[in-house]
Parts: C-alpha cells; sequence; structure tokens
C-alpha cells in the first residue's frame, strides 16, 4: 500500500499523461475541447478518478463522454506505458461540475447584489427613529430629577413608620 504523498504525484503524473495524449489518442473529430481538472488516485493505487470538462453544449459534452468512455482501454495503456509503476490503475471518467456549480454561484452573487442595491436605496432616505441626539448632555436640566422630588415629599400612610415586627410587647 502507498502512502498519501505517492498517490498524489501518481496522480499528477496521470493528469499530465492523459491530458498530453487526449487528442492523438482519440482520433476523434466530434471530441470537444477537454480539460482534465483533477485526477485521484485510491492509496493502494489501483483506481484513478479522472475529472474532466467539455467546453460547448449538451450534445457536446454527451459525445465527448462517450468517446472517452470508448477510448478508456487505450487511455489506460497509454498511461501505463508512460508512468513506470507495476500496476496500471484503472481508469473512472467523471464530468466535473464545476462550471455549473460557478454559473449558480455567479446567479446568487448577482441575486445578492441586487438586494444590496434595494437596502441601500431604502436606506438612502430613511431617518433614525428617536431623537437626534438620544444621549444627557450636562447643561439640560432633567426631566427625570423633579419626579424623583415629588415622589420623596410623599410619605406612606400605614401608621406603622419606625415599627418592625420584632418591637411588639
Amino acid at each position: 500500500m502507498a502512502d498519501a504523498a505517492r498517490a498524489r504525484k501518481v496522480a499528477d503524473r496521470i493528469k499530465t499523461l492523459i491530458a498530453a495524449g487526449l487528442g492523438s489518442i482519440i482520433k476523434d473529430p466530434d471530441l470537444g475541447f477537454v480539460t482534465i481538472t483533477d485526477v485521484r488516485v485510491t492509496n493502494d493505487l489501483q483506481h484513478a478518478s479522472v475529472f474532466y470538462t467539455v467546453f460547448g453544449d449538451d450534445a457536446q459534452r454527451a459525445k465527448t463522454t462517450y468517446l472517452l468512455e470508448e477510448n478508456r482501454g487505450k487511455l489506460r495503456s497509454h498511461v501505463g506505458k508512460n508512468l513506470g509503476i507495476r500496476l496500471t490503475p484503472s481508469l473512472e471518467f467523471i464530468a466535473d461540475a464545476i462550471p455549473e456549480t460557478a454559473a449558480h454561484l455567479e446567479v446568487l452573487l448577482q441575486e445578492a447584489r441586487e438586494r444590496d442595491a434595494a437596502v441601500a436605496a431604502a436606506a438612502a432616505g430613511a431617518k433614525h427613529a428617536g431623537d437626534p441626539d438620544p444621549y444627557r448632555h450636562d447643561d439640560e436640566p432633567d426631566a427625570d430629577d423633579a419626579d424623583d422630588a415629588d415622589e420623596a415629599e410623599v410619605e406612606p400612610a400605614t401608621g406603622t413608620a419606625g415599627t418592625s415586627g420584632t418591637d411588639r410587647a
């Protein structure tokens, strides 16, 4: 069993080999503009997942996927001859979803920009609720101090001022 560092090196080498030999191995003019985006190899170097993107419409993607699957054996032989390891990993071609994900993210970012613009437009003419300066200043008379003075002059009418429950005899 190989370590992860060797698996990464083998994956990088496989990516380079497939990208370089794709046009010379698959000689079909219907092969689209293919970009090998990533290759992942298992730690035992037995299986390689090759991620790719195709520039074009859905028909072009379908035709390219078909051609890659049809020529998988030829591509594996090419990798095996040039890789230089004892066992050649099996190849699995997986269409990468990066362009679709990027397009979806662009749509979401555009919606966020539109919402930010709407919020900024609504905030342009808005005023704060309450006073423009809500803080107290030393030079202003306090309305709360006058209320506190009125409450201090009123005494309770209970008649038990100064006595507690323990003073009874």
